[in-house]
């Protein structure tokens, strides 16, 4: 932290250094402060170009005051490839002024500097390529004029672009980065000057998610370096990946900068002892060291490592103790381009050949690196000439088959003179500026060039598109590597695919699974979940205080189901259907009704249809034998009309069996209604006569008769008929009867039932029913001592004392009878109460016909 706070402490006096020199009014002439001491390269022009490039890792500050004359930083590890950036700027400024359709007329330079790894080098020599580096200069119309140069390439990290952009922003002094990835420098407020040639973080971390969902893990670790790159980078992660839904991280760690072993350790333990199988790594290639030497100290293996672009191209951790733990990495990778003529650039590079307004300082230090000599050595130091043969230095720094850093750095240069040709082109009155003015080039305010920076748009000779958005980010698109170590001991780094975002289409993931290789037994991808994926059926159940990745399979209740992997809820099912046994469709739900087809219903239909036989064989019997005594004694009449109304009974029974519809629900209670109406009718008149009858044999009696007469006795029934006749007709017309699927009985099945309706007129059916039953069992129970050769009432007592008993018994078994088994009920009592009536009435009498014919006389009636 100390060190921290004293980095940004010198950081704001550096401004503070700025802003004063650059805003002196007072004096007659601007006045430098202090002239930083920096290691640089320069080619004048008439145009300049500025750039910070990381030339070498790290730097040694000796003394650094404003209260004395600064020492030069001792810049130290020579970064090669680093070197290379920078002369692949120095290239593409020569390429662009032998262009004779670019920039015609005029000639770049450009002024490079070194940021040796360090913050307040790289921000002095922002503030150096702002001011400029003349010792003072007179004042003209409030220093009005271009400044030192017209933008800058750079800085490399993005800690050292955030600081350098955040004061060249106040003066609008334009900004390419290529390197810088932050999704903090998008930020259009804070950073209004500022461009790269480099996607950002936060295009980066949506990448990083669409590789993620492309292999199904939802389960991941994520380490990060402690600054900018990193921490912007965590924020984003942990809010993208919880609103895409793709995924949880298992743990999230901050590498520290310097090598903490304690801290590595216990950080490569949480990566042991996590079930997560994937590691992502946001972090720079010297955090990686690091990391990685805990990691083979501790052997930690089976891991699915995914680089991010700051070390994914990296050749330092391709080596032979750490390619068995990262071999088969994934990264993110800057797009890889093409650049015709940068090879023989690199070997033209020679030291001290220059003019002498040029430096080669730069070219003298990585001469001296490549060669291990010195120039101007004495003793028993090397000395170097200048003449060594360059093809026998590094040969990562001549390959350029694999340009990534550089190719972003090309389009930068380009980017800058694209815009500035577009300035030069402007016809004054058709300028973008007030009054269709036009920027000049000798009086060029940094907004006006940044105007045609935003607006830039060319093609690359290798094919991609260049311009920048409204927050200054170029169209993003990264290549997808793949680490493969081969036997030889070499490392091959494999192209697997790519990752853009098109104005049409949208973001793009493109993987080759085929030319992966994967550092596993199997050479499949891992499989890296907290919790298994819920098969259909099931629903998804969180654990508590874990991660939305971490949760159990619940299977779902009866009536819903999924159909879905990982579904978070159960959907019921349509009213008409139920879940499978699997819970993982809805079939159609079974029907209930008294079927034909089942026992139940075939036992009943027998039972309904040998009734009606009997009752026509009975029948045809008491017409065979009608002009008999028994048959005429008992009021034929009424007995063939009882007959036959009992064989309606027995026949309406088979409406209650099959599947109810409209026209059976209304009949089959008023079809039940009226026979039984008609049957209790007849014993009523019967037993009414019997009565009479036997009044009438007593003096004085006869006048009785003539009130049941054949006639009487029709209409008799016939009224009490058609009084349930209007009941059931009343019913029909107020609230019919109709068909209707029950749920409610089982959640499973469907019932279909005939509701009633109208409970009254149901009540008021079976009721006149019961009343008439009821007063025939009275009146015939009255007569039932009477002589028996005129009297029919025992055998209608003994018949209706069964047909009460069954309704009586009906009533409570049909309300607590649910869905066909009501139906059951009520046929069964219908049944029964027809076969009582049947055998009581008829059977005795049809036993004196068959089989004792002599008992059937009128002398053996008279007798009785």
């Amino acid at each position: 932290m100390a060190d921290i706070t004293g980095t940004l402490g010198l950081f704001f006096t550096l401004i503070t250094l700025f802003v004063s020199s650059s805003t002196s009014f007072n004096a007659p002439t601007c006045k430098l402060w202090r002239k930083f001491q920096l290691n640089e390269m320069h080619e004048p022009g008439d145009v300049l170009l500025g750039g910070l490039f990381q030339v070498h890792y790290s730097s040694v500050f000796p003394e650094w005051t404003f209260t004395s004359e600064p020492h030069q930083p001792v810049c130290t590890r020579f970064d090669i490839l680093g070197f290379r950036h920078a002369m692949t700027m120095a290239f593409a400024v020569q390429e662009i002024n032998k262009n004779p359709d670019l920039l015609p007329n005029l000639t770049l330079g450009y002024r490079l500097y070194d940021n040796c790894g360090a913050l307040v080098v790289g921000f002095s020599g922002a503030l150096a390529l702002a001011s400029g580096q003349e010792e003072a200069f007179a004042l003209q119309g409030g220093c009005a004029g271009s400044p030192p140069v017209l933008g800058i390439v750079g800085d490399s990290l993005s800690t050292f672009t955030i600081a350098s952009a955040s004061v060249l922003g106040l003066y609008k002094i334009p900004m390419v980065s290529y390197f810088a990835t932050c999704s903090c420098l998008t930020n259009r407020q804070r950073f209004p000057s500022f461009f790269r040639t480099i996607p950002s973080d936060d295009f980066q971390v949506r990448a990083m998610i669409q590789i993620l969902k492309h292999f199904g893990w939802t389960w991941v670790g994520l380490l990060v370096s402690d600054d900018d790159y990193g921490l912007h980078v965590a924020r984003s992660f942990q809010s993208d990946l919880v609103q895409s839904g793709q995924g949880c991280l298992a743990y999230l760690e901050v590498l520290p900068w310097d090598n903490y072993l304690s801290e590595n350790r216990r950080i490569v333990h949480v990566i042991k002892e996590s079930t997560a199988r994937v590691l992502m790594v946001f972090a720079h290639q010297s955090h990686m060291i690091h990391l990685m030497e805990e990691v083979v100290r501790q052997k930690v293996t089976g891991l699915q490592w995914l680089a991010s672009e700051a070390w994914t191209g990296t050749t330092f951790l391709q080596t032979p103790d750490f390619m068995p733990y990262l071999n088969g990495t994934l990264g993110i990778a800057i797009r890889r381009g093409e650049i015709t003529g940068l090879r023989d650039f690199l070997l033209r590079i020679r030291p001290g050949q220059s003019s002498n307004n040029t430096s080669y300082d730069m070219v003298q230090q990585f001469w001296e690196y490549s060669f291990q000599c010195k120039f101007g050595a004495s003793g028993s130091a090397e000395a170097c000439t200048g003449d060594e043969n360059i093809q026998q230095v590094d040969a990562e720094f001549l390959d350029v088959s694999n340009l990534r850093p550089e190719y972003n750095i090309y389009k930068a240069v380009y980017a800058l003179a694209y815009a500035l040709d577009d300035m030069l082109q402007c016809e004054p009155g058709r300028g973008p500026f007030s009054g269709g003015s036009c920027a000049d080039i000798h009086k060029l305010e940094p907004w006006q060039f940044v105007h045609y920076l935003q607006h830039v748009n060319f093609t690359t000779t290798f094919g991609d598109q260049v311009s920048f958005d409204e927050n200054g980010d170029v169209l993003p698109i990264y290549d997808i590597l793949n680490w493969q170590w081969l036997p030889d001991g070499r490392t091959q780094v494999q192209n697997v695919g790519e990752v853009k975002r098109s104005p049409s289409r949208g973001e793009e993931l493109q993987i080759h699974e085929d030319k992966i290789f994967w550092n596993f037994e199997s050479n499949k991808p891992p499989h890296s979940v907290c919790s298994e994926s819920c098969p259909p059926g099931t629903r998804m159940s969180r654990k508590k205080g874990q991660p939305v990745c971490c949760f159990d399979c619940l299977l779902c209740s009866e009536g819903k189901i999924s159909n879905t992997t990982d579904s978070m809820e159960c959907t019921s099912c349509p009213e008409d259907f139920w879940s499978s046994p699997q819970r993982d469709h809805c079939v159609p739900k079974k029907t209930e009704f008294l079927s034909y087809h089942e026992p139940l219903g075939i036992c009943l239909t027998a039972a309904s249809l040998l009734g009606t036989v009997i009752s026509v064989v009975v029948l045809g019997i008491f017409i065979h034998h009608r002009s008999t005594p028994v048959v005429r004694a008992n009021n034929s009449e009424l007995s063939f009309l009882l007959l036959v109304s009992l064989k309606l009974c027995f026949l309406c029974s088979l409406l209650f069996i099959g599947r109810p519809r409209l026209w059976t629900c209304q009949l089959r209670h008023a079809a039940f209604g009226i026979s039984f109406v008609l049957c209790v009718s007849c014993i009523l008149v019967k037993t009414m006569v019997v009565l009479a009858v036997f009044r009438a044999s007593k003096p004085g009696g006869g006048a009785t008769l003539k009130w049941f007469g054949a006639v009487q006795q029709r209409g008799t029934v016939l009224g009490l008929t058609s009084i349930q006749a209007a009941i059931c007709f009343a019913w029909l017309l107020s609230s019919s009867p109709k068909p209707h699927k029950n749920i409610q009985y089982h959640k499973d099945k469907i019932v279909f039932e005939c509701v009633v309706g109208s409970t009254v007129g149901f009540a008021v059916l079976l009721s006149y029913i019961g009343l008439l039953a009821i007063l025939s069992f009275l009146l015939a129970f009255l007569a039932r001592n009477l002589p028996d050769n005129f009297n029919e009432a025992k055998l209608i007592t003994f018949s209706m004392l069964i047909f009460c008993a069954v309704w009586v018994a009906f009533v409570p078994a049909y309300i607590n009878s649910p869905g066909k088994y009501a139906d059951a009920v009520e046929v069964f009592a219908i049944l029964t109460s027809s076969f009582g009536l049947l055998v009581a009435l008829f059977g005795p009498k049809c036993y004196i016909i068959l089989f004792r014919p002599e008992r059937n006389t009128k002398r053996a009636i008279m007798a009785r």
